[in-house]
């Protein structure tokens, strides 16, 4: 579904990522650690078009979508869930909603998402800003999901999350991954999450792909020490 070859890019003069190569098979969930800094934010931001790329190529299920813009990509099927939810304050759960279709159009997914997170039934009359982290983070993962992406980008998506939505975000994820066939490529730093989600783990250090692992490997202190320092 993905594969990036020999990807740099950075900010300005800045290169962070040097060289990054990958592959994420359809329906597979890709996880991705490393230190603060080594570039795995960076990495989301330039596969949705957010960071120019300086050289290198992106491929989305065969079709080279290097030079496209932001919105030809997402239209192409990439979803993105940044870091901090970015939902739109002012406006309505439903609203939210809303706005993740325009970047597909034809049928309405609003139902079938609200049916997979039940919590936001109750919500959709409510301003997002309203909300709580846990149910900002759900808006966030449901207005992607309506956009009917092949290829979802999360990034740090349990952070300020108490345990009890980490639970709920997890179990979702995998049943909806399952359920639409969804390729995942998951940035997080909570180990359980990612173990309990991912296939493999990719590990970034200054900004290249450096080791590729099982998740069962991260259970490995001498691992989780060499390569996060936790």
């Amino acid at each position: 579904m993905l594969e990036v070859r020999d990807l740099r890019s950075g900010y300005g003069r800045i290169q962070i990522l040097d060289g990054i190569s990958l592959n994420v098979g359809a329906g597979e969930i890709v996880g991705v650690l490393g230190h603060n800094g080594m570039g795995k934010t960076t990495l989301l931001r330039t596969l949705i078009g957010e960071v120019r790329i300086n050289s290198g190529q992106i491929l989305l299920d065969g079709t080279d979508i290097t030079n496209l813009s932001m919105h030809r990509r997402a239209r192409a099927g990439i979803g993105y869930v940044p870091q901090g939810r970015d939902i739109y304050p002012q406006l309505t759960v439903l609203d939210n909603l809303k706005m993740g279709e325009i970047v597909r159009g034809g049928e309405s997914a609003i139902d079938e998402m609200v049916s997979y997170f039940p919590v936001l039934e109750n919500l959709l009359e409510r301003r997002g800003g309203a909300l709580s982290g846990g149910e900002q983070q759900i808006l966030a993962l449901a207005r992607c999901l309506v956009g009917k992406p092949k290829l979802v980008l999360l990034d740090e998506p349990t952070e300020g999350i108490q345990p009890s939505i980490v639970d709920v975000i997890a179990e979702k994820l995998g049943e909806l991954s399952k359920a639409l066939n969804l390729t995942i490529l998951l940035v997080e730093q909570d180990l359980n999450f990612i173990q309990e989600l991912a296939e493999r783990v990719l590990i970034l250090q200054k900004g290249r792909v450096v080791a590729e692992m099982p998740p069962s490997q991260l259970d490995d202190p001498a691992i989780v020490d060499e390569y996060l320092g936790i």
